[in-house]
């Protein structure tokens, strides 16, 4: 039971637990198609999954800062990359070439993190930031990590305010003694001293992946079963799962939830699929969440406080509603990507409603921008994937009533999930490699 304990100290297995169990219960599905399914998908190798547009996994280097990083994710619209470690360039151990993954929802932990930190050490008075120097530039961080945690953060914020701060970039702001004022004061200088300034712009994604690692780093063989991908991407909450072959340092492949989700839409017109996926999403309890459970957030409520709420609740997104709570917009962990890129949006991000930053976003991205992708509760599932598919988004929301209130969530995972379920033992059976790796 090595694998199952490595990974319920990275992820907390029991909500996974309950997740799968509430979700097979639901499944209106024969359990004898079920079986046909989880033993069709168990037969087929990892290595006949299509590989990665351009046939090679983009990698960040550990040593890129975190702007570059999410410009990398930007122009190639992806949300994750597996991290390489340059000090370990020629090893041929995947274990010392790789540190982990950066995806979005580190980033947005770090964005947090990084600006609440900087507003505590900017709420000291005028008179006490300007006589900050090198030598007190401990104390800020000390009170920073009193406040919010991570040390690889905390110390560079520290450093980058308490710098910028005894520079005279905060003297004559007349800064309030609270954190919020002091960050809504510095507008674009609170944006200069986050992201441009020494040390802070050269923050890596080494310290991101250190102290905000969304989840473990567990790769399969070409040689393992699709079944065991589908598990990770859907029970275990994978967003991604890196393919190694065994005796190469390289990642053979990256497959992702959207990657799956996508390779079920092209099995249209295939009996076993088509007798499946023609059926309302209903049958397999789709929507899992009650109305009650839709985590949302109001037009009027400020962007950090969507941010907040999907770190808080790990979630990589949030329908935007109005009154009796109408779709109105959407909002997810990649927008995060607009923060950083528009020094415009970050400087006034405290401030910023999360229907203006839509509406700033859409007048200025508007070929970028993907609109609230819905569904009703009598959809089928074969509807559903192909607008996940087609649109390559992460959720679809449904809709019921003549105001569209949002009732439900379908996430990919969910999909996935449909489809497949846990044999006894597959974890031992399956993981075995992994964790082999992982131990010696």
């Amino acid at each position: 039971m090595a694998a199952e304990q490595l990974i319920k100290d990275s992820s907390s297995l029991s909500s996974y637990d309950a997740y799968f169990e509430k979700m097979q219960s639901r499944k209106k599905l024969p359990r004898p198609l079920q079986e046909i399914l989880t033993n069709a998908f168990s037969d087929i190798p990892v290595s006949s999954f299509p590989q990665v547009p351009r046939g090679k996994v983009i990698e960040i280097s550990a040593d890129t800062s975190v702007a570059d990083a999410v410009k990398i994710l930007s122009e190639c619209n992806i949300f994750s990359a597996p991290v390489r470690n340059p000090d370990k360039g020629n090893s041929s151990d995947w274990r010392d070439r790789y540190l982990g993954i950066i995806d979005y929802s580190a980033i947005v932990l770090w964005v947090l993190e990084s600006a609440e930190v900087a507003a505590v050490a900017l709420s000291a008075s005028s008179a006490t930031a300007a006589g900050v120097g090198a030598g007190a530039v401990g104390a800020l961080g000390a009170l920073a990590l009193g406040a919010t945690g991570p040390a690889a953060v905390v110390g560079l914020t520290a450093a980058a305010v308490g710098a910028a701060v005894a520079g005279g970039v905060a003297a004559d702001k007349r800064m309030g003694k609270d954190a919020p004022t002091a960050a809504d004061k510095l507008g674009e200088d609170f944006y200069k001293v986050l992201l441009q300034d020494e040390p802070f712009k050269s923050t890596t994604v080494s310290s991101v992946i250190k102290s905000f690692r969304w989840a473990p780093f567990i790769p399969v063989s070409t040689d393992s079963s699709m079944l065991t991908v589908l598990l990770l991407l859907s029970k275990y909450r994978m967003r991604n799962v890196p393919v190694i072959e065994i005796g190469k340092p390289e990642i053979k492949n990256f497959i992702t939830q959207s990657a799956v989700v996508q390779v079920l839409e092209g099995c249209a017109g295939r009996d076993w699929f088509d007798s499946i996926a023609a059926q309302p999403i209903s049958d397999f309890g789709l929507p899992f969440m009650s109305s009650a459970e839709v985590v949302s957030i109001q037009g009027s409520e400020l962007i950090l406080q969507a941010f907040k709420r999907m770190k808080e609740k790990q979630i990589g997104g949030l329908p935007v509603v109005g009154p009796k709570k109408k779709m109105v917009g959407n909002i997810s962990m990649r927008d995060i990507r607009y923060l950083l890129l528009k020094s415009e949006l970050f400087s006034n991000f405290r401030k910023l409603t999360v229907m203006d930053f839509v509406h700033i976003i859409a007048s200025q991205e508007a070929s970028k921008v993907v609109p609230p992708i819905t569904c009703k509760p009598n959809s089928t599932l074969s509807s559903v994937i192909h607008k996940l598919a087609s649109r390559s988004v992460h959720r679809i929301y449904v809709v019921a009533g003549e105001e569209d209130e949002v009732v439900g969530v379908i996430t990919l995972r969910d999909v996935i999930s449909c489809f497949i379920y846990e044999p006894s033992n597959h974890f031992d059976n399956y993981f075995g490699f992994v964790v082999k790796e992982m131990l010696e």
